[in-house]
Protein backbone atom coordinates (compact mmCIF):
# COMPACT_ATOMS: atom_id res chain seq x y z
CA UNK A 1 0.00 0.00 0.00
CA UNK A 2 1.38 3.89 -1.03
CA UNK A 3 -0.73 7.20 1.22
CA UNK A 4 0.38 10.27 -0.15
CA UNK A 5 0.04 13.02 2.05
CA UNK A 6 -0.28 16.37 1.20
CA UNK A 7 1.39 18.82 4.08
CA UNK A 8 4.52 18.55 6.32
CA UNK A 9 2.86 19.75 9.52
CA UNK A 10 2.29 18.04 12.33
CA UNK A 11 -0.90 15.88 11.16
CA UNK A 12 1.02 15.31 7.74
CA UNK A 13 4.58 14.09 9.10
CA UNK A 14 3.59 12.13 12.17
CA UNK A 15 0.98 10.55 10.30
CA UNK A 16 3.63 9.65 7.62
CA UNK A 17 6.00 8.23 10.50
CA UNK A 18 3.48 5.90 12.18
CA UNK A 19 2.44 4.82 8.20
CA UNK A 20 6.36 3.77 7.81
CA UNK A 21 6.51 1.74 11.15
CA UNK A 22 3.22 -0.28 10.08
CA UNK A 23 4.83 -0.67 6.86
CA UNK A 24 3.35 1.10 4.51
CA UNK A 25 5.02 3.70 1.76
CA UNK A 26 4.32 7.06 2.04
CA UNK A 27 5.17 10.02 0.09
CA UNK A 28 4.87 13.03 1.98
CA UNK A 29 4.50 16.19 0.11
CA UNK A 30 5.97 19.71 1.36
CA UNK A 31 5.07 23.29 0.05
CA UNK A 32 7.35 25.06 2.56
CA UNK A 33 9.12 24.13 5.21
CA UNK A 34 8.97 20.78 7.64
CA UNK A 35 7.27 21.06 10.65
CA UNK A 36 4.22 23.57 8.59
CA UNK A 37 2.79 26.41 10.57
CA UNK A 38 3.62 25.13 14.19
CA UNK A 39 6.80 25.04 13.82
CA UNK A 40 8.06 27.78 12.01
CA UNK A 41 5.71 30.22 12.55
CA UNK A 42 3.52 29.45 15.21
CA UNK A 43 3.62 27.03 18.53
CA UNK A 44 7.40 26.53 18.60
CA UNK A 45 8.77 30.00 17.82
CA UNK A 46 5.54 31.55 20.08
CA UNK A 47 6.62 29.19 23.19
CA UNK A 48 10.20 30.10 22.81
CA UNK A 49 8.92 33.94 22.85
CA UNK A 50 6.86 33.02 25.95
CA UNK A 51 10.14 31.44 27.90
CA UNK A 52 11.81 34.57 27.55
CA UNK A 53 8.93 36.83 28.98
CA UNK A 54 8.72 34.11 31.55
CA UNK A 55 12.14 34.62 33.22
CA UNK A 56 11.53 38.41 32.51
CA UNK A 57 8.56 38.47 34.67
CA UNK A 58 10.38 36.29 37.50
CA UNK A 59 13.61 38.48 37.17
CA UNK A 60 10.86 41.53 37.85
CA UNK A 61 9.81 39.82 41.04
CA UNK A 62 13.22 38.61 42.32
CA UNK A 63 13.78 41.90 43.98
CA UNK A 64 10.77 41.56 46.37
CA UNK A 65 11.68 38.28 46.73
CA UNK A 66 15.34 39.58 48.26
CA UNK A 67 17.11 38.91 45.24
CA UNK A 68 18.84 42.23 43.68
CA UNK A 69 18.26 42.25 39.76
CA UNK A 70 18.62 44.39 37.24
CA UNK A 71 17.43 42.25 33.99
CA UNK A 72 19.35 42.96 30.31
CA UNK A 73 16.83 42.51 28.16
CA UNK A 74 18.50 42.38 24.20
CA UNK A 75 15.61 41.59 22.16
CA UNK A 76 18.23 39.87 19.16
CA UNK A 77 18.88 37.00 21.55
CA UNK A 78 15.61 36.41 21.72
CA UNK A 79 15.24 36.16 17.99
CA UNK A 80 18.21 33.88 17.23
CA UNK A 81 17.41 31.89 19.98
CA UNK A 82 13.60 31.32 17.96
CA UNK A 83 15.70 30.47 15.06
CA UNK A 84 17.82 27.61 16.58
CA UNK A 85 15.04 26.21 18.26
CA UNK A 86 13.05 26.18 14.93
CA UNK A 87 16.49 24.94 12.94
CA UNK A 88 16.77 22.61 15.78
CA UNK A 89 13.34 20.77 15.93
CA UNK A 90 13.33 20.71 11.81
CA UNK A 91 16.37 18.94 11.76
CA UNK A 92 14.80 16.21 13.85
CA UNK A 93 11.96 15.79 11.69
CA UNK A 94 14.28 15.79 8.67
CA UNK A 95 16.03 12.77 10.08
CA UNK A 96 12.62 11.02 10.39
CA UNK A 97 11.91 11.66 7.21
CA UNK A 98 15.17 9.23 6.02
CA UNK A 99 13.15 6.50 6.86
CA UNK A 100 13.21 3.90 3.21
CA UNK A 101 9.58 3.95 3.32
CA UNK A 102 8.86 7.39 3.16
CA UNK A 103 9.60 9.50 -0.19
CA UNK A 104 9.84 13.60 0.75
CA UNK A 105 8.79 15.95 -2.28
CA UNK A 106 8.99 19.32 -2.31
CA UNK A 107 6.75 21.62 -4.67
CA UNK A 108 3.04 22.53 -4.32
CA UNK A 109 0.53 19.57 -5.19
CA UNK A 110 -2.59 19.86 -7.16
CA UNK A 111 -5.43 17.05 -7.34
CA UNK A 112 -5.82 15.16 -10.53
CA UNK A 113 -8.41 12.60 -9.21
CA UNK A 114 -8.98 10.08 -6.16
CA UNK A 115 -5.91 8.09 -6.64
CA UNK A 116 -3.38 11.36 -8.57
CA UNK A 117 -1.44 13.68 -7.09
CA UNK A 118 0.77 16.43 -9.84
CA UNK A 119 3.96 17.73 -8.08
CA UNK A 120 6.43 20.09 -10.05
CA UNK A 121 5.10 18.68 -13.31
CA UNK A 122 4.62 14.93 -12.44
CA UNK A 123 1.89 12.52 -11.27
CA UNK A 124 1.98 10.99 -7.83
CA UNK A 125 -0.14 7.61 -7.49
CA UNK A 126 -1.30 5.92 -4.55
CA UNK A 127 -3.96 3.86 -2.69
CA UNK A 128 -4.91 6.76 -0.38
CA UNK A 129 -5.18 10.42 -0.13
CA UNK A 130 -4.25 12.51 3.06
CA UNK A 131 -4.70 16.24 2.46
CA UNK A 132 -3.12 18.08 5.65
CA UNK A 133 -2.18 21.24 4.46
CA UNK A 134 -3.12 23.60 7.40
CA UNK A 135 -4.88 27.40 7.61
CA UNK A 136 -3.49 30.48 7.11
CA UNK A 137 -4.38 33.88 9.11
CA UNK A 138 -7.53 35.21 8.54
CA UNK A 139 -7.70 39.40 8.26
CA UNK A 140 -10.77 41.79 9.01
CA UNK A 141 -11.94 43.43 5.93
CA UNK A 142 -11.72 46.82 6.92
CA UNK A 143 -10.29 50.38 5.92
CA UNK A 144 -6.05 50.21 6.27
CA UNK A 145 -5.75 46.45 6.93
CA UNK A 146 -2.79 46.29 4.49
CA UNK A 147 -0.72 49.28 5.73
CA UNK A 148 2.53 49.21 6.48
CA UNK A 149 2.93 48.17 10.39
CA UNK A 150 -0.06 46.03 10.01
CA UNK A 151 1.07 42.53 10.46
CA UNK A 152 0.29 38.87 11.25
CA UNK A 153 1.37 36.53 13.97
CA UNK A 154 4.31 35.11 11.01
CA UNK A 155 5.65 38.87 11.03
CA UNK A 156 5.41 39.15 14.60
CA UNK A 157 7.83 36.76 15.40
CA UNK A 158 10.41 38.77 13.14
CA UNK A 159 10.01 42.30 14.22
CA UNK A 160 13.59 43.87 13.92
CA UNK A 161 12.76 45.66 17.42
CA UNK A 162 10.43 45.82 20.36
CA UNK A 163 7.85 48.10 19.16
CA UNK A 164 6.95 51.06 21.76
CA UNK A 165 2.99 50.49 21.20
CA UNK A 166 1.08 47.07 20.18
CA UNK A 167 -1.98 47.06 19.53
CA UNK A 168 -4.05 43.69 19.12
CA UNK A 169 -7.37 43.22 17.17
CA UNK A 170 -8.50 39.87 18.46
CA UNK A 171 -8.70 38.79 22.07
CA UNK A 172 -8.14 34.99 21.03
CA UNK A 173 -5.49 32.69 21.85
CA UNK A 174 -3.42 33.93 19.37
CA UNK A 175 -3.70 37.93 20.39
CA UNK A 176 -3.34 37.04 24.18
CA UNK A 177 -0.26 35.13 23.79
CA UNK A 178 1.39 37.75 21.97
CA UNK A 179 -0.22 40.95 24.16
CA UNK A 180 1.37 38.89 26.95
CA UNK A 181 4.58 38.44 25.56
CA UNK A 182 5.09 41.48 24.26
CA UNK A 183 3.95 43.21 27.21
CA UNK A 184 6.57 41.83 29.61
CA UNK A 185 9.30 43.02 26.11
CA UNK A 186 8.24 46.30 27.39
CA UNK A 187 5.26 47.37 25.18
CA UNK A 188 2.54 49.16 25.79
CA UNK A 189 -0.19 46.97 24.74
CA UNK A 190 -4.04 46.98 24.10
CA UNK A 191 -6.33 44.58 22.98
CA UNK A 192 -9.50 44.45 21.15
CA UNK A 193 -11.95 42.00 21.25
CA UNK A 194 -15.23 41.96 19.23
CA UNK A 195 -16.90 39.53 21.39
CA UNK A 196 -18.10 40.33 24.80
CA UNK A 197 -15.36 38.38 26.68
CA UNK A 198 -11.93 37.57 25.64
CA UNK A 199 -11.51 33.74 24.48
CA UNK A 200 -14.93 33.13 23.50
CA UNK A 201 -14.50 29.46 23.17
CA UNK A 202 -13.64 28.94 26.83
CA UNK A 203 -15.18 28.91 29.74
CA UNK A 204 -16.84 32.53 30.76
CA UNK A 205 -15.74 32.58 34.29
CA UNK A 206 -12.43 31.71 33.23
CA UNK A 207 -11.89 34.29 30.48
CA UNK A 208 -13.12 36.88 33.23
CA UNK A 209 -10.96 35.82 35.92
CA UNK A 210 -8.02 35.65 33.27
CA UNK A 211 -8.75 39.77 32.33
CA UNK A 212 -8.38 41.23 35.07
CA UNK A 213 -5.43 39.08 35.48
CA UNK A 214 -4.14 40.75 32.28
CA UNK A 215 -5.20 43.67 33.38
CA UNK A 216 -3.18 44.03 36.66
CA UNK A 217 -0.12 43.48 34.58
CA UNK A 218 -1.26 46.81 32.32
CA UNK A 219 -2.54 45.39 29.15
CA UNK A 220 -5.18 47.20 28.57
CA UNK A 221 -8.37 44.89 27.40
CA UNK A 222 -11.73 46.34 25.84
CA UNK A 223 -14.34 43.74 24.70
CA UNK A 224 -17.47 44.72 22.73
CA UNK A 225 -15.00 46.24 20.43
CA UNK A 226 -15.73 46.31 16.77
CA UNK A 227 -12.94 47.22 14.86
CA UNK A 228 -13.76 49.85 11.67
CA UNK A 229 -10.42 50.68 10.43
CA UNK A 230 -6.77 51.32 10.58
CA UNK A 231 -5.45 54.47 9.38
CA UNK A 232 -1.83 56.30 9.53
CA UNK A 233 -1.19 59.06 11.54
CA UNK A 234 1.51 61.29 12.83
CA UNK A 235 4.03 58.87 14.88
CA UNK A 236 2.43 56.00 14.16
CA UNK A 237 -0.94 53.86 13.52
CA UNK A 238 -4.65 54.56 14.66
CA UNK A 239 -6.94 51.68 15.43
CA UNK A 240 -10.90 52.93 15.15
CA UNK A 241 -13.78 50.70 17.20
CA UNK A 242 -17.06 51.51 18.45
CA UNK A 243 -16.92 50.61 22.05
CA UNK A 244 -20.07 50.28 24.42
CA UNK A 245 -19.48 54.11 25.04
CA UNK A 246 -19.59 55.19 21.58
CA UNK A 247 -16.45 55.77 19.28
CA UNK A 248 -12.81 55.35 20.20
CA UNK A 249 -9.31 54.82 18.53
CA UNK A 250 -6.14 52.91 19.90
CA UNK A 251 -2.73 54.38 19.00
CA UNK A 252 0.08 52.05 17.79
CA UNK A 253 3.17 51.63 16.70
CA UNK A 254 2.37 47.86 14.97
CA UNK A 255 -1.19 46.66 15.17
CA UNK A 256 -1.67 42.75 14.86
CA UNK A 257 -4.05 41.18 13.16
CA UNK A 258 -4.90 38.58 15.58
CA UNK A 259 -8.37 37.05 14.48
CA UNK A 260 -7.80 34.15 14.11
CA UNK A 261 -6.87 31.06 11.26
CA UNK A 262 -8.68 30.14 8.17
CA UNK A 263 -8.85 26.38 6.43
CA UNK A 264 -6.26 26.61 3.88
CA UNK A 265 -8.93 25.93 1.12
CA UNK A 266 -7.26 27.84 -1.78
CA UNK A 267 -4.01 25.66 -2.02
CA UNK A 268 -5.76 22.44 -3.84
CA UNK A 269 -8.08 22.01 -6.39
CA UNK A 270 -10.56 20.36 -3.89
CA UNK A 271 -13.85 21.09 -6.47
CA UNK A 272 -12.18 19.66 -9.52
CA UNK A 273 -12.23 15.58 -8.02
CA UNK A 274 -15.71 16.38 -5.92
CA UNK A 275 -14.44 16.83 -2.80
CA UNK A 276 -16.99 18.56 -0.98
CA UNK A 277 -16.29 21.38 1.30
CA UNK A 278 -17.94 24.56 3.01
CA UNK A 279 -16.58 28.10 3.94
CA UNK A 280 -15.06 26.72 6.37
CA UNK A 281 -13.06 23.73 5.77
CA UNK A 282 -13.68 20.10 4.31
CA UNK A 283 -15.93 18.14 5.32
CA UNK A 284 -15.47 14.37 6.69
CA UNK A 285 -16.85 11.94 8.26
CA UNK A 286 -15.83 10.66 12.21
CA UNK A 287 -12.78 8.52 10.13
CA UNK A 288 -11.47 11.65 8.31
CA UNK A 289 -12.88 10.47 5.04
CA UNK A 290 -13.97 13.21 2.23
CA UNK A 291 -17.40 12.39 0.27
CA UNK A 292 -14.61 10.92 -2.42
CA UNK A 293 -13.43 7.50 -1.39
CA UNK A 294 -9.92 6.90 0.34
CA UNK A 295 -9.21 10.86 0.05
CA UNK A 296 -8.57 12.06 3.39
CA UNK A 297 -8.24 15.18 5.36
CA UNK A 298 -7.12 16.46 8.74
CA UNK A 299 -5.86 19.08 10.88
CA UNK A 300 -6.61 22.74 10.30
CA UNK A 301 -7.90 22.66 6.38
CA UNK A 302 -10.91 20.48 8.56
CA UNK A 303 -11.95 23.90 10.14
CA UNK A 304 -12.89 22.45 13.57
CA UNK A 305 -9.97 21.88 16.24
CA UNK A 306 -6.52 24.15 14.99
CA UNK A 307 -4.35 22.68 17.30
CA UNK A 308 -1.24 20.62 16.93
CA UNK A 309 -2.57 18.23 18.11
CA UNK A 310 -5.71 17.41 17.34
CA UNK A 311 -4.00 17.07 13.91
CA UNK A 312 -1.87 14.72 15.17
CA UNK A 313 -4.80 12.33 16.61
CA UNK A 314 -6.77 13.09 13.65
CA UNK A 315 -4.01 11.51 11.23
CA UNK A 316 -4.03 8.59 13.68
CA UNK A 317 -7.36 8.22 13.00
CA UNK A 318 -7.34 8.08 8.90
CA UNK A 319 -4.31 5.90 9.33
CA UNK A 320 -6.05 3.38 11.34
CA UNK A 321 -9.28 3.21 9.26
CA UNK A 322 -6.99 3.18 5.93
CA UNK A 323 -5.43 -0.20 8.15
CA UNK A 324 -8.62 -1.45 9.53
CA UNK A 325 -8.29 -0.91 12.94
CA UNK A 326 -10.72 0.67 15.25
CA UNK A 327 -9.61 3.24 18.42
CA UNK A 328 -10.52 4.99 21.20
CA UNK A 329 -9.93 8.22 20.47
CA UNK A 330 -12.29 10.53 21.61
CA UNK A 331 -12.30 13.72 19.59
CA UNK A 332 -14.83 15.82 22.34
CA UNK A 333 -11.74 15.54 24.96
CA UNK A 334 -8.96 17.49 23.08
CA UNK A 335 -6.77 19.99 25.74
CA UNK A 336 -6.21 23.23 24.76
CA UNK A 337 -3.69 26.24 26.49
CA UNK A 338 -3.23 29.93 26.17
CA UNK A 339 0.88 30.48 27.45
CA UNK A 340 -0.14 33.99 28.59
CA UNK A 341 1.02 34.69 32.33
CA UNK A 342 -0.83 33.13 33.73
CA UNK A 343 -1.58 30.38 31.76
CA UNK A 344 -4.93 29.03 31.29
CA UNK A 345 -6.12 25.73 29.90
CA UNK A 346 -9.34 23.98 29.33
CA UNK A 347 -10.33 20.43 28.21
CA UNK A 348 -14.18 19.25 28.20
CA UNK A 349 -17.09 20.41 28.79
CA UNK A 350 -17.99 24.38 29.65
CA UNK A 351 -20.65 25.53 31.81
CA UNK A 352 -22.44 27.10 29.52
CA UNK A 353 -21.97 24.08 26.89
CA UNK A 354 -23.25 21.82 29.31
CA UNK A 355 -26.36 24.30 30.00
CA UNK A 356 -26.99 24.29 26.70
CA UNK A 357 -27.01 20.81 26.09
CA UNK A 358 -29.47 20.44 29.39
CA UNK A 359 -26.76 18.72 31.52
CA UNK A 360 -26.93 19.81 35.20
CA UNK A 361 -23.72 19.86 36.75
CA UNK A 362 -22.11 21.09 39.72
CA UNK A 363 -19.29 23.45 39.69
CA UNK A 364 -16.31 22.90 42.00
CA UNK A 365 -13.64 25.54 42.56
CA UNK A 366 -10.62 25.95 44.14
CA UNK A 367 -7.86 28.74 44.12
CA UNK A 368 -3.90 28.61 43.63
CA UNK A 369 -3.95 30.99 46.82
CA UNK A 370 -4.18 28.23 48.72
CA UNK A 371 -1.86 26.06 47.11
CA UNK A 372 1.45 25.76 49.23
CA UNK A 373 3.68 25.56 45.98
CA UNK A 374 2.14 28.50 44.46
CA UNK A 375 2.30 30.39 47.75
CA UNK A 376 5.95 29.85 47.77
CA UNK A 377 6.59 30.12 44.23
CA UNK A 378 5.08 33.98 44.69
CA UNK A 379 2.76 32.89 42.06
CA UNK A 380 -0.61 32.16 43.66
CA UNK A 381 -2.86 34.32 41.03
CA UNK A 382 -5.05 31.51 39.39
CA UNK A 383 -8.17 29.12 40.39
CA UNK A 384 -9.36 25.63 38.86
CA UNK A 385 -13.10 24.54 37.91
CA UNK A 386 -14.40 21.46 37.62
CA UNK A 387 -17.58 20.03 36.06
CA UNK A 388 -19.08 17.03 37.60
CA UNK A 389 -22.46 15.63 36.23
CA UNK A 390 -25.06 16.16 38.56
CA UNK A 391 -26.60 12.87 37.46
CA UNK A 392 -23.73 10.68 37.92
CA UNK A 393 -21.22 12.14 39.32
CA UNK A 394 -18.97 11.88 36.02
CA UNK A 395 -16.39 14.32 35.19
CA UNK A 396 -17.08 16.56 32.46
CA UNK A 397 -14.50 19.36 32.30
CA UNK A 398 -11.83 21.22 33.70
CA UNK A 399 -10.88 25.19 33.44
CA UNK A 400 -7.53 26.41 35.01
CA UNK A 401 -5.95 29.45 34.71
CA UNK A 402 -2.30 29.77 37.19
CA UNK A 403 1.00 28.38 36.79
CA UNK A 404 1.61 25.53 34.17
CA UNK A 405 -2.14 25.33 33.91
CA UNK A 406 -1.25 23.76 30.37
CA UNK A 407 0.46 20.81 32.07
CA UNK A 408 -1.94 20.32 35.00
CA UNK A 409 -5.06 19.98 32.73
CA UNK A 410 -3.43 16.74 31.36
CA UNK A 411 -4.67 14.90 34.49
CA UNK A 412 -8.49 15.82 34.01
CA UNK A 413 -7.71 14.85 30.45
CA UNK A 414 -6.95 11.25 31.13
CA UNK A 415 -9.69 11.34 33.72
CA UNK A 416 -12.26 12.58 31.14
CA UNK A 417 -10.69 9.97 28.35
CA UNK A 418 -11.56 7.23 30.74
CA UNK A 419 -15.06 8.45 31.82
CA UNK A 420 -13.88 8.99 35.52
CA UNK A 421 -15.97 9.97 38.19
CA UNK A 422 -15.34 13.06 41.16
CA UNK A 423 -15.14 9.48 43.59
CA UNK A 424 -12.37 8.44 41.35
CA UNK A 425 -10.23 12.01 41.21
CA UNK A 426 -11.32 12.31 45.04
CA UNK A 427 -9.37 8.68 45.40
CA UNK A 428 -6.04 9.71 43.46
CA UNK A 429 -3.08 10.72 45.79
CA UNK A 430 -0.90 13.32 44.99
CA UNK A 431 2.39 15.03 46.52
CA UNK A 432 2.20 17.58 48.30
CA UNK A 433 3.70 20.16 47.92
CA UNK A 434 2.65 20.39 44.41
CA UNK A 435 0.61 22.71 42.00
CA UNK A 436 -1.52 19.67 40.46
CA UNK A 437 -2.80 19.64 44.16
CA UNK A 438 -5.46 22.73 43.01
CA UNK A 439 -7.24 19.94 41.61
CA UNK A 440 -7.53 17.62 44.71
CA UNK A 441 -8.42 20.72 46.40
CA UNK A 442 -11.27 21.41 44.08
CA UNK A 443 -12.32 18.00 43.50
CA UNK A 444 -12.76 17.84 47.86
CA UNK A 445 -14.98 21.03 47.68
CA UNK A 446 -17.85 19.18 47.25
Amino acid sequence: MRIIIIGAGPGGYETAVEAAKRGIEVTLISDGPLGGTCLNEGCIPTKTFCHYAGLIEEMRKAEALGIAAAPAFDYSKVLERKAEVVQQLQGGIAQLMKNKLITLVEGHASLKDSRTVIVNGEEITGDKIIIAVGSVSASLPIPGADLPGVITSREILNLPEVPRRLAVIGGGVIGLEFASIFKSFGSEVSVLEYAPTILPRFDVDLAKRLKLALGKRGIKIETAAQVTGISQVEGGLSVSYLAKAGEAAAQADVVLMAVGRRANLDSLNLADIGIEFTRRGITVDQNMETNVPGVYAIGDVLGQMMLAHAATFQGLRALNHICGEPDSIDFGIIPAAVFTMPEAATVGMTEEEAEAAGIPVRCLKSMFRANGKAVSMDDADGFCKLLVSEQDGRLLGCHLFGPHAADIVQEIAALLAKRATLADLQAVIHAHPTLGEVIQSAAHSA
